[in-house]
C-alpha cells in the first residue's frame, strides 16, 4: 500500500510455510499466495478456504490478538459476516509475533465500488451496527484513538485539518467544531469495530459480503463508528443507515431509553468523520484512502444533508 509504514519483519511465502510447518504441519503442503500488505498486516492465501493474516510491524501486534479475543464472541450474535478464526499461531525465535488462520472471504473493499452503489447495502450495515453495539465485556481491549470521548482527541484532531495536505481544512474543522461540542456519550461502553472505512467492508454483487479487520475493536462511544456514514454512503444510503440503526430491537440489551436516536450521538459521529476525512487526505497518496477523503470531504460540506 502507497504510504505504508515500513514493515519490522519480511514476509514472504518462505516464512508462511516454515510457521505452517512447525505449527500446522496438515496445512503446510497448500498453494500459498500473497493477497496483499496493508499498513498494518501482510495477508497471504492458503489454499482456497483459508487466509494466514501476520502482523508486518510491532505496534499491530497486539491487534491480531485482539482479534483472536473478541470475534469468537462476537461473530455468533452479527448479522453480517466477519472473520472467522480457524487456527492460532504463536511467536517463535524467526517470527516475534502472534498470527492467524482465517476462513477467506470472497469478495471487494467497498471503496472500488461507485459511492452511489454502495447505498443499497447501507441498512444492512446499521443493523450490523445495532447488533454490535451492545453493552462491552470488561476484559475489552483498550484504544486511546477510537471510542474516547471527543474531547481527549480534540486536540489531535484540529492539528489535521491544518495540514497542506488537507484540502478545505478550515471548512471541516468548521464542521467539527460546530458538532464535537454536544453531549458525550453517557451510557455504557459499547462493543466497536474501531475501523469501519471503506477499505474493511467487502462487497460481492453489489451487496456487503462482509466486515473485516477488527484488530481496533474496543468499548466506547459508538459514535466513532458510525461516522462511516459519511466516509462510506451518499445522503440516501446514509438515512438508510440512520432510520436502521435507530429503529433496531435493543430490548433488554441494558442502553438507555432511545438510544441510537439522540441527536448527539449523531452529532458526534459527524465530529468523528470530519477529523476522519482529514487523517484518509493526509495520507493520499494511496489512491484508495485519496478517494475516501474526497467522498467524506464532499459529503460533509456539500451533500444535501451536509449542515
Amino acid at each position: 500500500m502507497a504510504g505504508a509504514p515500513d514493515a519490522e519483519v519480511r514476509i514472504d511465502e518462505d516464512l508462511v510455510r516454515r510457521l505452517l510447518t512447525d505449527q500446522h504441519p496438515e496445512l503446510a503442503e497448500r498453494p500459498l499466495s500473497v493477497v496483499a500488505s496493508g499498513w498494518d498486516n501482510v495477508m497471504v492465501r492458503l489454499g482456497s478456504t483459508l487466509l494466514v493474516r501476520l502482523p508486518r510491524r510491532e505496534v499491530a501486534a497486539r491487534l491480531v490478538e485482539h482479534e483472536q479475543l473478541v470475534l469468537p464472541r462476537l461473530a455468533p450474535r452479527l448479522p453480517v459476516p466477519v472473520p472467522e478464526v480457524v487456527r492460532v499461531g504463536r511467536p517463535t525465535e524467526y517470527y516475534p509475533w502472534s498470527w492467524s488462520i482465517l476462513r477467506w472471504i470472497d469478495g471487494r473493499m467497498a471503496v472500488l465500488d461507485p459511492p452511489g452503489s454502495r447505498d443499497v447495502w447501507a441498512a444492512r450495515l446499521g443493523r450490523f451496527f445495532a447488533a454490535l453495539h451492545l453493552p462491552a465485556d470488561p476484559d475489552a481491549p483498550a484504544n486511546p484513538v477510537r471510542g474516547v470521548p471527543l474531547a481527549e482527541r480534540a486536540e489531535a484532531i484540529r492539528s489535521r485539518f491544518t495540514e497542506p495536505a488537507v484540502p478545505r481544512g478550515a471548512e471541516l474543522a468548521e464542521v467539527f467544531e460546530r458538532h464535537a461540542h454536544v453531549r458525550a456519550h453517557a451510557g455504557p461502553p459499547v462493543w466497536l469495530h474501531g475501523d469501519p472505512h471503506p477499505l474493511n467492508l467487502l462487497t460481492r454483487r453489489s451487496r456487503l459480503a462482509a466486515v473485516l479487520d477488527f484488530g481496533d475493536v474496543t468499548a466506547g462511544d459508538p459514535a466513532a463508528d458510525l461516522a462511516t456514514a459519511w466516509l462510506t454512503f451518499t445522503a440516501r444510503g446514509r438515512a438508510g443507515l440512520v432510520v436502521a440503526y435507530a429503529t433496531a430491537d435493543r430490548e433488554n440489551a441494558g442502553l438507555p431509553a432511545g438510544f441510537g436516536t439522540d441527536d448527539a450521538l449523531w452529532s458526534r459521529a459527524r465530529a468523528w468523520a470530519a477529523g476522519l476525512t482529514a487523517v484518509f487526505a493526509a495520507h493520499a497518496d494511496d489512491p484508495h484512502m485519496a478517494a475516501i477523503a474526497e467522498h467524506g470531504t464532499a459529503q460533509l460540506l456539500d451533500a444535501p444533508d451536509a449542515r
